[in-house]
């Protein structure tokens, strides 16, 4: 039988790349601007200050920008592994419990204890409190 078709998962990214893109322009831009300003041989004015900040700014929005992208594309691909591994262990626990006649190929999910097995100060359908420590904590709880 051929695998089945599998729909491709959630790739972000469009609108990531959109901004890292205009960003590095951005950039681009301010180092060429600081670049001119630093070959013309003047004073440094505030106008060297404003092109070198826009420069290291815009660069550092740029790199946290294309690190954000590649971390959300990363885990949209180990996303949708976990969700493919996950319809596959569930396919073949059904497929399992459809075979169980024919023993060795099927491990046995554990079923729930029969109305003999509870303790006797609990009833059918009680159900046990997640502090309750059993029967040595009753009595005395100044410990």
């Amino acid at each position: 039988m051929a695998e089945p078709d599998r729909p491709v998962p959630h790739r972000p990214g469009a609108v990531s790349l959109f901004f890292v893109a205009k960003a590095g322009v951005f950039a681009l831009g301010f180092w060429i601007w600081l670049l001119v300003l630093a070959v013309r041989g003047s004073q440094a004015t505030g106008v060297h200050l404003i092109a070198a900040a826009g420069a290291i700014t815009t660069t550092l929005v740029g790199v946290v920008l294309g690190a954000r992208m590649a971390l959300q594309r990363n885990a949209a691909a180990r996303h949708a592994e976990l969700k493919r591994l996950l319809v596959d262990i569930s396919w073949n626990a059904f497929a399992a419990a459809g075979n169980a006649d024919e023993s060795g190929k099927v491990v046995p999910f554990p079923t729930s204890s029969q109305d003999g097995d509870r303790p006797a100060n609990r009833g059918p359908g009680e159900r046990v409190p997640a502090f309750d420590r059993g029967e040595r904590n009753r009595g005395d709880r100044r410990r």
